[in-house]
């Protein structure tokens, strides 16, 4: 293995390490009717100001619809939040992904393009798709990430990868920072 590679290797983001649920099983007696009940009586509103952020010190992470929550199967959804300045890792993945612009503006680069985009927009990034997000606002750039992937792995669809990780120093002046709720 080439030492980018191994390099590459040690650098998981939380998608990649091990022991994450990206399908839920339904184990025991299963009984279709008593799973549909089960279904019924699961929140129908889900609080993402009771989630917890994660990560730091330049990008922050929600998760706020995941398999392992137990309520859906096919959809997984994450607000991130990104200081000015900020540039995500290089990375790619086999399923598309929606990324909803709440607040700040940015661009990604995808598949060599530059593509701008701020509150109140849409990001589409399409399947195999190379990119990153960057902020470039004054303000931390918050995004509502809205993906399929649970289904794609459900297939056996798994292509995803890391090329170049974050950077992970502290951003002069945000040291600190803890995003709002």
């Amino acid at each position: 293995m080439p030492d980018t590679d191994k390099a590459i290797e040690k650098n998981f983001e939380a998608w990649e390490k091990s022991g994450r649920v990206h399908v839920r099983g339904i184990t025991a007696d299963y009984n279709i009717s008593k799973e549909f009940a089960r279904l019924r009586n699961m929140p129908r509103v889900i609080k993402a100001t009771d989630m917890p952020w994660e990560g730091g010190p330049r990008m922050f992470n929600k998760m706020i619809l995941d398999p392992s929550f137990g309520a859906h199967q096919s959809m997984f959804v994450h607000m991130k939040e990104m200081l000015p300045g900020t540039v995500s890792q290089i990375h790619g993945h086999q399923n598309d992904a929606l990324m909803y612009v709440l607040e700040g503006a940015g661009y990604d680069v995808q598949d060599g393009e530059r593509i701008e985009w701020a509150a109140g927009d849409l990001a589409i990034i399409q399947p195999g798709t190379v990119h990153m997000h960057a902020c470039t606002s004054d303000i931390p750039a918050r995004v509502l990430i809205i993906k399929t992937k649970p289904v794609y792995l459900f297939l056996n669809l798994l292509y995803q990868r890391l090329l170049v990780p974050a950077s992970k120093e502290p951003l002069p002046g945000w040291e600190g920072y803890k995003p709002k709720p």
